[in-house]
């Protein structure tokens, strides 16, 4: 082994809680080691959030287009550049790379060493030098931040089908001829969505008895309305048995209702989990607990069993979001440098499926509250009962949201609609303040916006 070099921290995964984390304690004098085994920003800047809303975007954009007489206005034949949608959603990536980068670099004493880490034992790591080497390091706090990666399903023949996941499906250069999605989550239907109004015939194979298994079922069956108004084939409580592959075609066979079908397409997209990037950390040897699932066990504090050693994002379980991540990093900054007692206990995060209308979702859904036996009222909106919505010929949908009978505050809410993130946004704030619904009801909100629909949302119960 090298000599080891000490810090006094280490870092193990640039995403969007370590980054800043690393660049918070070099401002606090603490010289840090960010281990990053491949580009810096982690998933969201490279593979997850930046891209894919960049090319939605796009895909909105031939959308609307193709929608252009529904507004009275007249335009000539439409096509779908793929290299150019391509180079936009690149560009939009390396933007935000370099950013990370730079701020890394800017922080004087954080040193990016770029390779793979693992440890060797408790406060000791061992990094396999990217260009060749290693190194060996030691630190009295180590943070793991090393984020999710695809799960590949136990289907037969896969191994001898070149399929695609989120990362591969945004780099294609063409727009396939018909693209099966086997996942019916956030991810396929973003997709799904996105490459139908690119072109593509859609077809998405989920093996529950509905889209997004965690969802109402009133939303999820909705949703599934939309899209199929949209062209995307759902084929529900589709089992997928094998897949082959011969020439330009891919045909996957599904049990669906006590039948063997086969699908056939040409592109295949696998979108149907993913799992913690663990395997080679070596956690044994440091003497790091790990669930049943290979996520790094922590405590509300985010620590994990061994002294000074924590875990912050996806890859402690939890909701697989950004902002999750970052609420970890202030967490872990007040805890470990302002003296703080942060903590993950009770935490409601909101959340958006960025398919159009979007689904902005905060606090408790229906079924939740059923499972939790508690008594709620429950308000519903459908979109054609929103002024601008209609204006805008963007009426899908309908807002749902769901009140104390006692104390009158709100407990959560599902925006299926135009803007619908926006609009979950202003009732996570109402949540935040304590309001109650009333003050929803009957705020003096601008007309024509969307925001005004909360006043009729909370003024439309259903009977209780």
């Amino acid at each position: 082994m090298p000599e080891t070099t000490h810090y006094d921290a280490i870092i193990i995964g640039s995403g969007q809680g370590g980054n800043p984390l690393a660049v918070a304690l070099s401002e606090r004098g603490k010289r840090t080691a960010m281990i990053e085994r491949a580009a810096v920003g982690g998933t969201c800047v490279n593979y997850g959030c930046t891209p894919t809303k960049t090319m939605i975007a796009s895909a909105e954009v031939a959308y609307l287009a193709r929608r252009a007489k529904d507004y009275g206005v007249r335009i000539g034949e439409l096509s779908v550049d793929m290299p150019a949608v391509r180079e936009r959603k690149r560009n939009m990536v390396n933007t935000w790379r370099e950013g990370s980068e730079r701020r890394l670099k800017e922080a004087t004493l954080v040193e990016l060493i770029r390779g793979e880490g693992s440890f060797t034992g408790p406060k000791q790591v061992r990094v396999q030098l990217s260009g060749g080497g290693e190194r060996s390091l030691s630190a009295d706090i180590i943070v793991i931040n090393t984020g999710l990666s695809v799960s590949t399903p136990l289907l037969k023949g896969l191994e001898s089908v070149p399929w695609l996941d989120n990362v591969s499906v945004m780099e294609l250069d063409v727009v396939p001829e018909h693209l099966l999605v086997l996942g019916g989550g956030y991810i396929g239907l973003e997709f799904a969505q996105m490459f139908r109004r690119f072109g593509s015939r859609v077809t998405v194979i989920q093996r529950g008895k509905q889209l997004l298994p965690t969802e109402d079922a009133d939303i999820a069956d909705e949703i599934a309305k939309i899209l199929r108004e949209d062209g995307v084939e759902i084929l529900l409580e589709a089992e997928a048995e094998s897949v082959a592959s011969s020439d330009k075609t891919v045909l996957l066979t599904v049990s669906q209702d006590g039948e063997r079908k086969a699908v056939e397409g040409t592109h295949l997209l696998i979108a149907t989990g993913r799992h913690p990037n663990t395997e080679m950390l070596n956690l044994a040897a440091a003497g790091i607990a790990m669930d049943e699932h290979g996520y790094v066990s922590v405590n509300d504090r985010l620590e994990t069993n061994v002294d000074g050693v924590y875990a912050l994002g996806d890859v402690k379980g939890g909701p697989a979001f950004t902002h999750v991540s970052y609420d970890d990093y202030r967490i872990l900054k007040a805890n470990l440098l302002d003296g703080g007692d942060g903590t993950i206990a009770g935490r409601v995060f909101p959340s958006c499926v960025f398919i159009d209308p979007q689904l902005g979702r905060i606090g408790l859904s229906e079924r939740e509250a059923a499972k939790l036996g508690k008594k709620v009222r429950i308000a519903k909106l459908p979109m054609t009962s929103v002024a601008r919505a209609m204006e805008t010929s963007r009426s899908r949908g309908f807002m749902k949201a769901l009140v104390d009978p006692e104390t009158e505050q709100i407990l959560g809410a599902a925006v299926l609609g135009e803007g619908g993130g926006e609009i979950m946004s202003m009732i996570q704030i109402a949540m935040m303040g304590k309001l109650k619904y009333t003050v929803l009801r009957d705020a003096d909100l601008a007309h024509p916006t969307l925001a005004e629909s909360l006043n009729n949302l909370f003024s439309n119960f259903q009977s209780d």
